[in-house]
């Protein structure tokens, strides 16, 4: 490859950087409260019971 298609390329590269969006939050949660995701409670006794948890074998 050339220099003149590597600058092509990197172009290319930084015009579809600029097209990407951010991830919008879900509309339908917005209006649906059912749909919320609320945020566990993480306490350092919760993080130990989920630790344990996960060792034990059912």
């Amino acid at each position: 490859m050339g220099k003149r298609e590597d600058q092509r390329i990197a172009a290319l590269v930084k015009k579809n950087a600029a097209k990407i969006k951010p991830p919008t939050a879900d509309q339908s949660a917005q209006y649906d409260p059912t749909l919320r995701q609320r945020a566990p409670e993480q306490t350092d006794e919760a993080k130990r019971f989920f630790k344990e948890m996960k060792r034990r074998e059912f």
